[in-house]
């Protein structure tokens, strides 16, 4: 089934503005792209084309030690945009980026977007929020890796996740995690053994109940708080 490239583009922050006929013409130009679970869109390194917008799907951003250990930089989900700072700065991708989950993207040229920034300036200051918004993130997983411990950092990770897809229950809030413990160190800087001790550490101390797949969180409020929100 075909996709709906302008309802895609105008969900997104950068091109939410555009009016219809500039949409209609971005989405002619709009590369239609899909990706499987696991399989990688670049890698860090590669000659920057342009950036992707995520119609359906997940992606993660990530970068990679000698070793193999991967650290995500930021996951983003249908609606977000994806590769916009090679764009802007010239330089190649800044990290790799693969399918979380089977996925259907739009690429568009680099020379597009720079040219839509200079006709419509509202794009440009949305593409300086977005890139705000990055940047920020960036400075509080810095911050995370580098003053608390994996224990503070799993239980921010949980109570994010709980926000954003926890079902309230009258036990607490019930979360379905559908990463595995090797993707959960993945994104906060970990490896899975350390991850599958502080879940039970964490559970432990009553901040948490685990069965399976399944998380309760009976007080998302304290469980914020062990994390240093």
């Amino acid at each position: 089934m075909a996709i709906d490239k302008i309802a895609a583009l105008k969900r997104t922050v950068m091109f939410s503005s555009l009016e219809e006929t500039d949409l209609r013409a971005l989405a002619d130009r709009a590369i239609e792209t899909k990706l499987g679970r696991g399989e990688i869109l670049f890698m860090e390194g590669d000659e920057a084309r342009g950036l992707y917008c995520i119609v359906e799907g997940s992606v993660r951003a990530f970068r990679e030690s000698l070793e193999g250990r991967e650290q995500v930089i930021h996951a983003e989900t249908a609606g977000a945009t994806i590769a916009e700072v090679p764009v802007f700065d010239e330089g190649k991708y800044p990290s790799t980026v693969a399918g979380d989950e089977d996925s259907v993207l739009l690429f568009i040229d680099k020379r597009d977007v720079r040219r839509l920034c200079l006709e419509h300036p509202q794009i440009a200051v949305a593409a300086l929020r977005l890139l705000a918004g990055r940047l920020r993130k960036c400075a509080a997983l810095v911050e995370d890796l580098s003053l608390h411990e994996v224990d503070q950092r799993l239980a921010k990770f949980l109570a994010g996740e709980a926000r954003a897809r926890g079902a309230k229950t009258n036990a607490g809030i019930v979360l379905e995690m559908p990463l595995t413990n090797q993707q959960v160190a993945a994104r906060i800087g970990s490896v899975r053994e350390v991850v599958s001790r502080a879940l039970a550490r964490l559970q432990k101390n009553g901040l948490i109940m685990v069965e399976g797949r399944q998380i309760t969180i009976a007080d998302e409020e304290a469980l914020r708080s062990y994390g240093g929100e």
